[in-house]
């Protein structure tokens, strides 16, 4: 048991250094003025009209993608979990490959795509066919949020899909039920912890983020992520500060519901 401990030093300095002390930054900024003294003017910050109309785009847009990736990723680990292990094994890293790029530039790489003058444009212009106008819409920030976000719903699903027990579909198969019955009463109540692991792991990045509204939507569209970023590239660390801990109560609410349902830890493939 010593020895364990000691193995366990370096973690427990990188979580200090990595964890704890950047959030007591955030804390004493976010809770403090110029002065340092005792304010709470700075979280009251997100009831600016400016401000608030970016955290209510951001939420809506991040409640879209989420839907948008359950949607897509629950019939596909269905499907992987169906396949064969070597085929199986073969998607699941072709979901992962694009994880391994940088995120930079993955987003780039849909803004090329997505522009006026981009790859979809002059493929439908070759075929004389009307352009679409996507870029710097709502449109392309939650392409670029499912695109990114996907996986991350897509496995913590298909973890908890293969983890159940065979015999407890055929057992309700011979019972009588019949697909859509047993997928209602056996299937999708037990793979509940992943699906709601994976709608915290895709929710929480998508309503934090700044890169992916800067990038596909331009100036046009400002999410809450581009008002905190903003705020910090300015100096202002205390407003900066204050709207972050406006978020982190998102963030521990989705954390709490997900330690509720998830109590497996499916969160991670």
């Amino acid at each position: 048991m010593p020895k364990a401990k000691w193995l366990s030093f370096p973690y427990i300095v990188w979580m200090i250094g990595f964890i704890i002390i950047p959030l007591v930054v955030i804390f004493y900024y976010g809770l403090t003025t110029s002065d340092s003294t005792f304010t709470l003017n700075n979280i009251a910050l997100v009831m600016d009209p400016i401000n608030l109309k970016a955290l209510k785009q951001a939420l809506e847009l991040s409640l879209v993608s989420t839907v948008i990736c359950l949607l897509l990723a629950y019939p596909l680990a269905m499907i992987l979990n169906k396949s064969k292990m070597n085929s199986n094994s073969f998607i699941v890293m072709i979901i992962i490959l694009p994880m391994w790029m940088n995120f930079l530039l993955r987003t780039i790489a849909w803004q090329n795509i997505l522009e006026k003058t981009g790859i979809i444009n002059t493929i439908l212009n070759f075929f004389k066919l009307p352009t679409v106008n996507i870029i710097n819409t709502p449109a392309a920030i939650i392409l670029g949020m499912v695109y990114n976000f996907l996986p991350f719903m897509v496995l913590p699903i298909y973890n908890v899909l293969i983890k159940i027990d065979q015999d407890v579909i055929n057992a309700a198969r011979d019972l009588g039920a019949n697909g859509m019955q047993t997928f209602l009463k056996i299937i999708l109540p037990l793979s509940l912890p992943g699906v709601i692991s994976g709608i915290t792991m895709v929710f929480v990045p998508s309503l934090t983020t700044f890169v992916i509204s800067t990038i596909l939507g331009g100036n046009k569209i400002v999410l809450i992520g581009n008002v905190i970023e903003q705020q910090f590239r300015v100096g202002n660390w205390h407003a900066g500060s204050g709207l972050s801990l406006v978020l982190m109560i998102f963030i521990l609410i989705s954390m709490a519901i997900l330690s509720k349902y998830d109590k497996e830890g499916s969160s991670l493939w």
